[in-house]
């Protein structure tokens, strides 16, 4: 169990952040009522949404290296 106030619980809450707003930019009907501003509070789903997309790649081989790490070494 990964605890939240721990650097490793934060980067993965920041991980999972990014991985679900770049899979609810792909719902129609969540795109336009959640990722809709761009700027504020709720601008930062969008802008978690936008590196989800642009660096999946690093954000995946991140989740791997995280999910490795939580389950063999910690």
């Amino acid at each position: 169990m990964t605890n939240v106030y721990s650097f490793d619980g934060i980067l993965v809450f920041g991980l999972l952040f990014i991985c679900t707003c770049a899979y609810l930019k792909k719902v129609p009907r969540l795109n336009s009522w959640l990722l809709s501003e761009k700027k504020g509070v709720w601008g930062v789903f969008y802008k978690a949404a936008v590196i989800g997309t642009r660096l999946h790649i690093a954000v995946a081989m991140s989740c791997l290296a995280m999910a490795f790490y939580v389950v063999f070494l910690k």
